[in-house]
């Protein structure tokens, strides 16, 4: 059952979770996320806010440090290969998911591989973030659930 997510500017709950994402062009990552993954743009930029079915994810650009972080520098990752942050998105059918991103652009390291607990798949951003692609199989009957597909 998907779910939508709350108001990102004013939860219910009081509080929300997102993933904030530093790159080198907000529009080209903005465009990626909502042409490949299909998130809905709340804000353009400054920064960019895309709802992705429950959740958000903020775009910024790179910059020195604000007043309220005055010795932090906002960087997108030096390269692909270095792995500092990944957004982990689950769902109940990876190789239908896997053919309709890549269908709209995605390209992925390899096809989704079966893990025994999961099957699983990756892909990259612009910039170079991680984005695994996942579907819980084994590991839910190790939990006493039963898997969905």
């Amino acid at each position: 059952m998907a779910s939508e997510a709350p108001d990102y500017f004013q939860p219910e709950a009081g509080m929300l979770l997102t993933h904030l994402l530093i790159v080198r062009d907000v529009d080209r990552s903005r465009d990626f996320y909502q042409r490949v993954l299909g998130a809905t743009v709340v804000r353009e930029r400054q920064p960019a806010i895309l709802r992705f079915h429950n959740s958000y994810i903020v775009i910024n650009n790179e910059g020195g440090p604000t007043d309220d972080k005055p010795d932090v520098q906002a960087q997108a990752p030096p390269d692909s290969r270095t792995l500092s942050s990944a957004m982990n998105i689950r769902v109940t059918d990876v190789r239908a998911v896997y053919e309709q991103w890549r269908s709209r652009g995605g390209e992925f390291l390899t096809e989704p591989k079966d893990h025994g607990v999961e099957i699983r798949c990756y892909l990259r951003d612009p910039d170079g973030y991680l984005i695994e692609l996942g579907q819980g199989t084994g590991i839910l009957a190790e939990m006493g659930r039963a898997a969905t597909a």
